[in-house]
């Protein structure tokens, strides 16, 4: 997966603050500057072990920052570190990790980073300011994917004080920005220098983090090895943490062939995205003797939406009526209790499970950011609170296809002969690209439906590596795909839905989204200066997507379903805002 960007919000403070240890939205954090270590750890971890883990697909590089190719797993978390780390049991709080003090101008338009003097790369060369300024110049260019761009373009620039002070100019106040700035991965300029960037695709890189790449086996296999001299074992964001001497990611052709290898020793931790797999397939004696542990961990993060993306640079979907009617051929309810044993909850909002998620009528602020838009925007968007299709009523799917048949009759496609076409006579027909066969018993439900509007639609499962390339270059006219919301929206947003991302490959506007309303909340979440604006931009951004009608919403779930040999043990706490690899790297093997 891409390298992942968790977003936290900063208050605005009418005085100037002191250099902190770290900052946080209410101006208060739960841990002070001498804090021993996070409530999510345990004193009693030990180092030690192998961890060996999984992944789907293959890999092609060592560089988790570009474009091109595929990066191995948790090679951006494992081996780099940015200035500061988030705490996973506050929504909106980071410490200082390679900067040990962060100091934020009183007008907002800066923040100045003080370097933990013993920070070292894994060369044994200390980290710098320059190094830090390198970092930043080469994140805001276009040698990097670019959602760093979209990331950063609110960092004007810097300027080194000394050899371990370096402040960020912003270009305008921008709430959140001092915590995207204490995001920034630091990587070293003295070897980028020697090597390139880019360097050779597999060549190990040198970073600040806990771990250095051991061996490859491309494209197969990985092996992670703790840094016996990893400056920060003691420091404590990271103390009780990382705690296995190596770290093993095998790889698999996809989820069916890798639960098997899991279930035979093969590797020793699985999180399960496969309903039938949980409900179904891991069952036998080494589960119920206690030897394969299968358990749901509950979490608090930001559900997002999930949902079947369709492609509007095809002109097939450039009308919202036809995007409208392919939603409503969606069968959740059958799905849910037919396929994944009623374990979902369908996304009703592009922030579900959040208070961001719009709902009712737009009023207060909400409709305040609305209605200089009104005349651009669906009625519905002020008279319609958004609320998925259902079909657990009197008539069930019936109703709603026959919604679709007359939206698709307006927007002039006509069924003859069973087939839906268009004035010139030309079918509909679209293929959706899937990347695991196991979403392929779902496609055949919705594409039946479909058939019955008399739509053409296929669906095709193809290689991780290939399927991946053609999403970056936005060939494909349906995809599923995920995004993901951090509990404090912001900068993440311009990839998601900017008018500017829509025609860059590699963003992740695959909807190709370009609407001067929906720029317009974009900012509004960005540049929010309380959490009564963020949320009111948020939830009119809400509501304009969904009656967009980009996309055909999915389901989520409020756990983490997960499977690991039983060799571990865990600390007594569980953060609130974590994915599967969080939480893993807080474990330790058992002896």
């Amino acid at each position: 997966m891409p390298f992942l960007l968790t977003l936290f919000l900063l208050v605005i403070l009418p005085t100037p603050l002191f250099a902190a240890h770290g900052v946080s939205i209410a101006g208060d954090l739960r841990y002070p500057a001498d804090f021993h270590q996070f409530a999510y750890t345990s004193s009693e971890a030990r180092k030690g072990g192998r961890l060996v883990l999984h992944d789907i697909g293959s890999f092609d590089k060592l560089n988790p920052f570009t474009l091109k190719g595929e990066p191995p797993l948790a090679m951006a978390s494992l081996v780099f570190e940015p200035l500061a780390v988030a705490s996973l049991d506050e929504p909106f709080s980071q410490y200082g990790l390679l900067a040990e003090a962060i100091e934020i101008a009183p007008d907002q338009r800066s923040v100045l980073f003080t370097l933990n003097p013993l920070a070292r790369f894994s060369d044994g060369q200390p980290v710098r300011a320059e190094d830090v300024g390198y970092s930043l110049d080469l994140f805001k260019s276009d040698q990097v994917h670019p959602h760093f761009n979209y990331y950063y373009q609110d960092i004007e620039g810097y300027d080194v004080v000394d050899e371990h002070r370096i402040r960020f100019r912003f270009t305008r106040v921008n709430r959140e920005l001092h915590l995207i700035a204490a995001q920034l991965p630091v990587l070293p300029k003295h070897q980028h220098s020697q090597n390139g960037f880019a360097g050779s695709g597999l060549l190990p890189p040198v970073a600040s983090g806990p771990y250095l790449v051991a061996e490859i086996n491309p494209g197969k296999s990985i092996t992670y090895r703790r840094n016996p001299d990893y400056w920060a074992i003691d420091h404590p964001t990271r103390r009780n943490m990382y705690n296995f001497d190596e770290i093993i990611v095998k790889y698999y052709k996809d989820q069916t062939i890798a639960l098997e290898a899991f279930k035979a020793g093969e590797f020793d931790f699985i999180a399960i995205s496969i309903a039938k797999q949980w409900a179904r397939d891991m069952e036998g004696k080494r589960f119920t003797d206690g030897s394969i542990v299968k358990k749901s961990f509950p979490h608090h993060n930001n559900a997002g939406m999930q949902g079947f993306v369709m492609n509007t640079r095809n002109e097939l979907f450039q009308d919202r009526r036809v995007r409208q009617a392919l939603g409503m051929a969606l069968d959740f309810e059958w799905i849910n209790s037919a396929l994944f044993h009623d374990q979902y909850t369908r996304n009703n909002s592009f922030f579900s499970n959040s208070p961001l998620a719009a709902s009712g009528l737009p009023e207060g602020l909400e409709l305040q950011y609305l209605e200089p838009f009104r005349k651009a925007l669906p009625v519905e968007v002020f008279t319609t609170p958004p609320t998925p299709v259902r079909t657990d009523g009197p008539q069930g799917l019936r109703s709603n296809l026959i919604t679709a048949r007359d939206l698709l009759a307006a927007a002039g496609w006509q069924v003859r002969d069973g087939v839906l076409v268009n004035a010139l006579g030309q079918p509909f027909r679209f293929e959706i690209l899937l990347v695991s066969p196991a979403f392929e018993r779902v496609m055949a439900s919705y594409v039946q439906n479909l058939r019955r509007l008399g739509i053409q639609a296929e669906y095709r499962s193809i290689d991780t590596a290939l399927y991946i390339d053609r999403v970056k270059k936005f060939d494909f006219d349906m995809i599923v795909t995920t995004y993901g919301q951090s509990q404090s929206p912001g900068n993440e947003q311009r990839n998601y839905w900017h008018s500017s991302a829509a025609k860059r490959p590699g963003s992740n506007n695959y909807a190709g989204i370009a609407s001067e309303v929906v720029d317009a909340l974009v900012d509004k979440i960005i540049y929010a200066t309380s959490t009564e604006e963020l949320t009111a931009a948020c939830r009119a951004l809400d509501r304009v997507l969904w009656y967009g009608y980009y996309l055909v919403p999915n389901w989520y779930l409020a756990v983490h379903r997960i499977s690991y040999h039983n060799k571990f043990s865990t600390p007594s706490d569980l953060p609130l805002y974590y994915q599967p690899f969080d939480l893993l790297m807080t474990w330790w093997q058992r002896r």
